[in-house]
Parts: structure tokens; C-alpha cells; sequence
């Protein structure tokens, strides 16, 4: 029996060692990592398993997807914390049940005293960019780490918002995932990675650096995070402000008075009125909408889509915007992945980038041509500028009316961003029921780093 069994496995071993053929070896190569989920009650898509778990249990609750998916944006802020925390931002889109969308502004506003001025005179600290400033001071920029770039929170007002327009349940039911996870969890791989990477920032933040690498050591993967053991009925104070909340209780003056001293000691404005600006839920009413061919897209489909995507307010319609410059094209006949085909899609994504630059903005403070920047006659003309040829800072062609410049003709200052802050500052909450409700949003900032 022994000598059959090492005959056996001798063979198994030559069957391994046999060639195979490249059909069977592309076969190999294109399976996916991880085949589709399928479901008829919901679905639920985000950065972490924990986020997920938490959209899970509010459906398993009798929730709907926008439950779902603010549990899931909460808990995510929990678990994927070097991608975004409760203190960042999140442009939502919800698909209502009679098949409205909506856009809800979940991005904040800059603090009232933060101009283009006061960044333009003030020197950069250490920290902010990759070399320390130099002789005097590099200025004229605004940072991509530390307060510097943070925004009023938004993330928590706008999954509230949703909550209160679209959801069925109550902040205490979709809040409890997130608290629970606060209490501490099993750190994974990504986030040990982050903290290990952004060590020298942790240097800068002793408070931070006491939270994320207790023992001045970043914790590995498996440890309980965070270490600190919670206070007794933590969980239960937690769960009990929860249910009380948004009955016009007013932040605590104390809070206030030490968000304005950490601001002054990192060279910030002295403000004492912030006044964040309500996310607010608009309609989209036709405005930021395209419809996009099968060839345009690059889709396998005969039929055409709708394409929705956040206002002005948002990079959003950049999207949009590319879109109708590429119904020009023939992308199926460029082949995937070509040289023609990348060419012609980053050639069109500079347009779209510089219009974006040169137009977009907050609506109360900009005029933005929104219908001309997204009438096929516009995307029509933009296409004629793209070349055989790379280009470097595509101009933006100017409407009359406008008096604005195309970034490509400002001066920039370049600096280098260290390799730690780069694309890993944003992730994704997406949720959809079997009534058709779909959640989508993408939470951003600011990270363990900021």
C-alpha cells in the first residue's frame, strides 16, 4: 500500500512537471481573484471585511441599502483608517426607490481665515513635504499632510443626511458596528503596513504616535488594535450618546479651545468661527448626466447607459466629460490596452483634468459653464486637440464669458510628495437592495497621517 501510494504520488509530481499549453496557461492567468458575490435580499462592497460585516448586519436588521451603506462608511472609518477617518469627507450618491438620484455634498469647507492668501505667505513646516523647507521657507502651496489640508468634517453630517432622507433605521442601529469595532479589533497587513510607512510622520504627532504605536513600535499584523484596554462600559456610555444624539446638543467649548490651540501651534489661521456648511441633498435633476454609447465606454453591451456622478462641487464630471470625448472613438478596434488606446484615453483625461482646474468649484463662490462643459458640441470641440503626440498641460479652450486661466498656464510650484502619502487616502462604500436603492460613496481623509 505504502509503495502504490509513493508510485502515486511520484506521478502526481511528473504530471505537474508536464508543460501545458498557452491557451491552458491564459486560462490560468485570467481567473479572477475572487469570483462574484450573489445575493437577492442586497449587496454590499467596501474597502475592509469589517466595513462590509457592519452594511451585512443592517440588512440582516430589515435595513435598506442606504442603512447599509452609512453602517458600513461609519465602520469603515473604524477599520480603514489608513485610507480615511471619522473626521474626513464623502461626495454620496443614492439611487431612490422610484429611481431618482441624488447627490448628497459630504465634503467640507475650509476654515473661514484658510484664503488663498494665507497659504500663499505661509512657510511650510516640516512634515508636509518630503525635504524640510528650505532657506526661509517654500510657500505658495497647501500641504498634503498634517491640518493644513484638512477640511471641516463632513463624513459623519453627510451619512446622517442619508440617513435621515433615505434610510428606515436609527443612528443608535447603524452606529453600533462602529463602535464595537472602536473598542479594538485584529489589525490586518494594509493597516500595519501604513503605520510602519508613515513612522517619521508619527514622530511629528506624540498623541497620535502613543495611539498607533504604542511602545514607539508599529503593532503587526494580528495584534488586537488598538492595545489600549477600553474603559470599563465604554461601549455602553458610547451606545447611550448614540441614541440621545441630534437632539441639539452643543459641542463642548473645551473641544473648541483645543482644535484652536493645536491650529496655532501648526502655523494655521486663528479662527474662532469655522462655520462648517450642512451637506445638503440635491436632485441632480439632468445636471451631470450623460448618455454614453457601448463603443464610447468600451462596455460589452448593445444598450446605452446613464452615467450619474456628484456636481461641480466634486472632480465627478471630469468623468463625464471624457466620456463624451471618447463616443469619437473607436476603442474596440484600438484593442485594450494598446498604445493607440492608452494614448487617446490619457490624452482625453488631460482635457477633461484642465477643465477641471480651470472651471470647477464651489457653486457659491464660482460660475461654472456646467451646461456647455458637458454638451456633446463642447466635447466635440475638445476632441479636435488631441494629437498623435503627447501632450504636456493641454490648454483649456476659453468661452468668451470666462476669464479664467488653464492650470497648464499658471505658475506651479512643484514639489515631491513623499511615496507614504500617495493613493492612500481614499476608499469606497457601495451598497445596493433587491428594491432597487443603491448607495454609493467614496469617503476620503484624513488618515492615521493627518
Amino acid at each position: 500500500m505504502t509503495k502504490t501510494i509513493s508510485a502515486l504520488s511520484a506521478f502526481a509530481a511528473m504530471v505537474c512537471l508536464i508543460p501545458t499549453t498557452s491557451a491552458q496557461r491564459k486560462e490560468s492567468i485570467e481567473r479572477p481573484v475572487r469570483h462574484a458575490i450573489r445575493g437577492t435580499r442586497g449587496a454590499v462592497a467596501t474597502g475592509s471585511d469589517a466595513a462590509a460585516e457592519a452594511g451585512m448586519r443592517l440588512f440582516f436588521k430589515g435595513g435598506n441599502a442606504v442603512d447599509a451603506g452609512v453602517a458600513a462608511m461609519f465602520s469603515g472609518s473604524m477599520a480603514e483608517y489608513s485610507h480615511f477617518g471619522f473626521g474626513g469627507e464623502a461626495p454620496i450618491l443614492i439611487r431612490a426607490k422610484d429611481g431618482k438620484v441624488h447627490a448628497i455634498a459630504g465634503v467640507g469647507t475650509m476654515p473661514k481665515l484658510a484664503t488663498a492668501e494665507f497659504f500663499r505667505q505661509r512657510k511650510l513646516m516640516p512634515g508636509e513635504i518630503l525635504a524640510p523647507p528650505e532657506q526661509g521657507g517654500l510657500k505658495g502651496i497647501i500641504p498634503v499632510a498634517g491640518l493644513m489640508p484638512v477640511l471641516v468634517p463632513s463624513m459623519v453630517d453627510a451619512g446622517l443626511v442619508a440617513l435621515r432622507e433615505y434610510g428606515t433605521k436609527s443612528f443608535a442601529d447603524v452606529i453600533a458596528p462602529a463602535i464595537e469595532l472602536a473598542d479594538g479589533m485584529p489589525i490586518d497587513e494594509m493597516r500595519a503596513g501604513s503605520i510602519e510607512r508613515g513612522r517619521r510622520f508619527f514622530d511629528l504627532w506624540p498623541s497620535s504616535k502613543r495611539v498607533f504605536m504604542p511602545g514607539g513600535r508599529a503593532p503587526p499584523a494580528g495584534r488586537n488594535f488598538p492595545a489600549a484596554r477600553p474603559r470599563p462600559h465604554a461601549s455602553l456610555h458610547a451606545r447611550r450618546r448614540a441614541q440621545g444624539a441630534g437632539r441639539g446638543e452643543k459641542p463642548r467649548r473645551r473641544h473648541r479651545r483645543r482644535a484652536r490651540l493645536l491650529l496655532s501651534r501648526r502655523g494655521g489661521p486663528q479662527d474662532r468661527r469655522f462655520q462648517p456648511r450642512q451637506p445638503r441633498s440635491d436632485s441632480l435633476r439632468g445636471h451631470g448626466r450623460v448618455q454614453a454609447s457601448a463603443g464610447g465606454c468600451g462596455f460589452d453591451h448593445v444598450s446605452r447607459y446613464q452615467v450619474y456622478k456628484p456636481g461641480f462641487w466634486s472632480q465627478g464630471p471630469s468623468m463625464l466629460e471624457a466620456l463624451n470625448m471618447l463616443e469619437g472613438y473607436d476603442l474596440r478596434a484600438m484593442k485594450y490596452n494598446s498604445a493607440e488606446y492608452l494614448h487617446t484615453l490619457t490624452e482625453v483625461m488631460k482635457l477633461a483634468y484642465a477643465d477641471r482646474d480651470t472651471y470647477y468649484g464651489d457653486p457659491k463662490f464660482v460660475k461654472i459653464p456646467a451646461e456647455r462643459l458637458l454638451s456633446k458640441e463642447y466635447a466635440a470641440e475638445r476632441r479636435k486637440l488631441v494629437g498623435q503626440m503627447a501632450s504636456f498641460g493641454v490648454p483649456t479652450r476659453q468661452d468668451r464669458q470666462s476669464t479664467a486661466a488653464a492650470s497648464s498656464q499658471s505658475e506651479i510650484m512643484r514639489v515631491r510628495i513623499d511615496d507614504a502619502l500617495m493613493a492612500r487616502d481614499t476608499t469606497c462604500v457601495d451598497t445596493m437592495d433587491k428594491d432597487g436603492i443603491v448607495f454609493s460613496a467614496t469617503p476620503s481623509a484624513p488618515g492615521c497621517r493627518r
